[in-house]
């Protein structure tokens, strides 16, 4: 009978720590840094080898691969933990040959944007390494951009297979990595075009009822995606819209105080996030699936979006392009994540819920991505996306930046 009484006194000290562990989770009281922490060594416990994040079953030179990859580098550079470097290192280590040719698919001649993104974490990698076959590999992205077709404007098509398309989600793919490239190898057109691009799809997808952007925009207006007079998609998809904002404030990473142009990119930044702050759902504190349609039946609120934005936000007021309203709001939505979106699991680990697998517009079936809707919404819904993953590492980090600063 003692022994009955003993265990059930244990079970209830048991059971109340983990409900006040639980409280302490949601109410927030572990620091920001620790939540990238205990992403980054969920999702390096899912999958130990980078080269098959997001489910792929084969080696892949993928942009979420190198989204996470880029997003443990940024956290080794916060924590010095070794883990996380050689999380992205191993990615690049076995992708590129000894030769630096890009493996895992990759081919120059797809002019794909998605396939610049991984390229990212490569400077860092021979800046540390000084191995050439990293910088031979940067050179190659570099190359793809220099040839890359383009609009009349010079607005860059986000593939070859996509003719006369602009779309919000290449402005991240590519245009950071431009600017990088830029800046280390003393290019200034490769910093140029990057601002370019961040121009014309301001340009071309803002939309003026909300201030927010459309999806994509088809210079030719053929697609059957496009609006006949303005070449615009319909919607605005939360995470087009956050691959923009990360665009923005990544881009202006290495754009010079000095360089005519960093003016008018902070002030895209900011007409930019004005809009998207009035977007944010009030009690949550996340963002909508389809921004322009909140509280629509079948909408939902989505993780990949709001970390994007979280991220974007705690940057940009970090780095002086925004006021304080920002980071209430960068702070609300992360708890707003934590609350929506983060489960924890049996065994330790993290995991992030609700998001969006995939979408995009046109392609190969194009009745299934018309732009709708009720396409956006009718997309697999998932845990652990690559592209919630590596930017709530990345939003963790931003935070603990700003907290360290007080």
């Amino acid at each position: 009978m003692i022994r009955k009484i003993k265990y059930c006194v244990l079970s209830l000290v048991v059971s109340h720590l983990a409900s006040f562990g639980q409280s302490k989770l949601k109410d927030n009281q572990i620091s920001p840094i620790e939540w990238s922490k205990k992403m980054a060594d969920s999702d390096q416990k899912r999958v130990p080898n980078p080269v098959f994040l997001d489910g792929v079953k084969y080696p892949k030179w993928n942009y979420t691969n190198g989204l996470v990859a880029l997003a443990n580098q940024e956290l080794y550079d916060y924590t010095k933990d070794q883990k996380y470097w050689d999380y992205g290192l191993s990615y690049a280590d076995q992708l590129i040959n000894k030769e630096g040719k890009i493996l895992g698919g990759y081919e120059l001649e797809k002019y794909s944007l998605d396939l610049i993104n991984s390229g990212k974490i490569l400077f860092e990698i021979y800046k540390k390494t000084g191995e050439e076959r990293y910088k031979t590999a940067i050179n190659v992205l570099h190359k793809q951009l220099e040839g890359h077709p383009r609009n009349s404007d010079g607005g860059y098509w986000h593939k070859k297979s996509y003719p006369w398309q602009m779309w919000l989600d290449g402005v991240y793919m590519a245009d950071p990595f431009s600017a990088q490239y830029g800046l280390v190898f003393n290019d200034l057109k490769a910093i140029d075009d990057a601002i370019l691009q961040a121009e014309l799809i301001q340009k071309h997808t803002f939309d003026l009822k909300t201030g927010l952007n459309f999806h994509g925009y088809d210079e030719k207006k053929a697609q059957f995606w496009a609006n006949k007079e303005t070449g615009r998609s319909s919607h605005i998809w939360g995470r087009a819209q956050g691959w923009y904002c990360m665009a923005l404030v990544d881009i202006l990473d290495f754009v010079p105080t000095d360089h005519p142009k960093r003016n008018e990119l902070i002030k895209i930044v900011q007409k930019v996030f004005t809009a998207v702050l009035k977007a944010q759902e009030k009690e949550s504190g996340v963002w909508w699936q389809v921004m322009d349609q909140p509280g629509r039946k079948g909408n939902y609120l989505e993780s990949t979006c709001s970390t994007m934005f979280v991220y974007s936000f705690a940057k940009a007021y970090r780095k002086g392009y925004v006021g304080k309203g920002y980071l209430k709001s960068a702070q609300k939505g992360f708890n707003g994540i934590l609350k929506q979106f983060i489960k924890e699991n049996p065994d330790g680990t993290i995991s992030i819920t609700k998001c969006c697998a995939v979408a995009g517009l046109g392609g190969k079936n194009p009745k299934d991505r018309d732009g709708s809707f009720e396409y956006y919404i009718s997309e697999p819904i998932r845990d652990n996306d690559a592209k919630a993953v590596g930017p709530f590492i990345m939003a963790g980090i931003e935070l603990q930046l700003i907290s360290d600063k007080k």
